[in-house]
């Protein structure tokens, strides 16, 4: 399976310029899987409700049309951020999409900083799709700083978790090593660029997208400032195997009646 991830730096409300600018960067390419940025067609950096709800849409929105566009061209399975909007609600959302359509959203359920203003916490668990033999979890940025998820979708028999992002903090890139070692998944990380001021906040977004293996190891990687697309080609199968040795294995070797809290 071909898989890669897309490094851009959205402007900022713009949606149609964002869409041309993955579009152009995606021109020619072929994969199965392609992973965008948290967020990517609207940016990040919101000062309202009212802002939010501007930008939101519903699952026959902008975004999911676009995905499946792109889904067509490429002829990937997509994996978008986006603002999905229900029952008066807003949520930090990522679609998945092929040139069938909309297969599955994910609701970010761990808000960062000044989401929790503008977004309601994903109310679903983290679920996995298979899709062209591939099994294909989702979670959102922050999510890698809680355990839990990722280890929520191997749980479930994901063997490549997509991970769209906008990360400012230091730590998550390097973080995805451990969270693919001890999950032994692989992992996409497709995080944005560039600098938003907006409001009270000044939020300078850290690139080095990367795809992590499933033993650790980093597959491709992206720089801090420009923008990039990587794609690599895996065997997801490498995921099933989950033992370390003749006599441990990473997810039977669980004793979780001791992990009650």
């Amino acid at each position: 399976m071909r898989i890669g991830f897309v490094q851009f730096a959205p402007c900022f409300g713009e949606k149609e310029k964002n869409f041309t600018s993955v579009r152009e960067l995606l021109k020619g390419c072929k994969a199965d899987l392609l992973v965008l940025p948290e967020l990517f067609a609207t940016g990040y950096t919101f000062i309202s409700v009212d802002e939010v709800n501007g930008f939101s849409e519903s699952l026959e929105g902008e975004t999911a049309a676009f995905a499946r566009q792109l889904a067509v061209s490429t002829g990937a399975v997509i994996v978008a951020g986006f603002i999905e909007r229900e029952n008066g609600c807003y949520y930090n959302a990522s679609l998945l999409a092929d040139a069938t359509g909309l297969l599955a959203v994910y609701r970010k359920i761990h808000l960062f900083n000044k989401e929790k203003l503008w977004f309601s916490p994903g109310n679903r668990p983290p679920q996995v799709v298979t899709v062209r033999d591939m099994k294909i979890g989702m979670m959102i940025c922050f999510d890698w700083i809680f355990p839990e998820t990722c280890r929520s979708l191997a749980l479930q028999g994901a063997q490549v978790i997509a991970h769209p992002s906008n990360l400012v903090l230091p730590w998550a890139q390097q973080a995805m090593t451990t969270r693919c070692l001890e999950n032994r998944v692989f992992a996409v990380t497709a995080n944005r660029i560039g600098r938003e001021q907006r409001g009270d906040d000044d939020f300078t977004f850290t690139g080095q997208s990367r795809i992590t293996g499933c033993k650790g190891e980093v597959l491709a990687s992206a720089p801090e400032d420009e923008t990039c697309l990587s794609i690599i080609e895996i065997d997801p199968a490498l995921a099933d195997d989950k033992s370390v040795n003749p006599y441990n294995d990473l997810l039977s070797d669980r004793r979780s009646q001791f992990y009650s809290l």
